[in-house]
Order: structure tokens, then sequence, then C-alpha cells
């Protein structure tokens, strides 16, 4: 038997960026990922959003890779946001994410960064945090 724990800090936010993601209907699309991803066998430890984008840690087992559960994910809750109605216009994910390991020892403060983007987006917009995360993590761009 394999003993694995690798924790990701998932990121992805709505195509162009638009607020989709409201007070009526936010914890109904939250609560619908996290039984969507239950039911395929994703463990979604926190997950928590703000208007056009979704933080999400969730814990990997052996056999799953990244691009196969955020796939599972936003193309499910998409479909199922579309059929509910639960946005005025078409809903749909940028097809760009971010996933980025997370310590055992930094658990506990990237739940708390996730359970706070209310408070966190008071002061810093969905850009800014984009563009962070481009910044803080060395991602290139130009490569994807």
């Amino acid at each position: 038997m394999a003993y694995i724990k690798i924790y990701l800090h998932c990121v992805w936010g709505t195509k162009n960026r638009i607020p989709f993601i409201t007070t009526r209907n936010k914890q109904t699309i939250l609560d619908h990922i996290k039984e969507n991803a239950r039911d395929k066998s994703i463990h979604i430890d926190f997950i928590n959003g703000h208007e056009e984008h979704i933080h999400c840690l969730i814990s990997l087992k052996a056999d799953q890779m990244v691009s196969k559960c955020l796939q599972l994910i936003k193309g499910e809750s998409s479909y199922w946001i579309n059929k509910q109605r639960l946005t005025s216009g078409k809903f749909e994910w940028a097809d760009e994410y971010f996933a980025v390991s997370v310590s055992d020892s930094q658990v506990n403060r990237v739940r708390e960064y996730i359970r706070n983007q209310e408070i966190h987006h008071r002061n810093k917009s969905w850009e800014e945090e984009y563009q962070e995360f481009i910044s803080n993590y060395g991602f290139d761009t130009a490569q994807g």
C-alpha cells in the first residue's frame, strides 16, 4: 500500500472574469462542486470563492492527476450550473487554472486564506490576485 499526502491549492476563474458567483448562488455552487468531487473520489479539503473565481484545497491520491481532477470538477460544474440556470447568462469556467503544492505545515494557513476570500477581496481584485499568483510562483504565461 502506498501512503500519499499531496495537497494542492487550486484556483480557477470564470471565462472572461464575469462575476457570476453571487451571494445568492455561491453556496449552492460550492456544495455541488464538493458533492460532485466526492462522487468522483476527489477529496476537497476546503473550498470557497468570490464573484469570478474559486479557491480549492485538494488532497490527491496516488493515482490522481491534477489535470483530470480539475477537468472533472470544472466541466461537470459548468454543465450543472447552466442546467440549474443559476446565472443570468451562459456560465463557463476559463480554460486556465493554477495548482501549487502545499506543504503539510502550511495547510491551515491555506485553509484560512481560502476561508477569508470575501475579506481578502475587499482590498485586492481578482486581477491583482491573478497577477500575484503568476509572479509569486514564477509562472511563464507565454508558455502556459
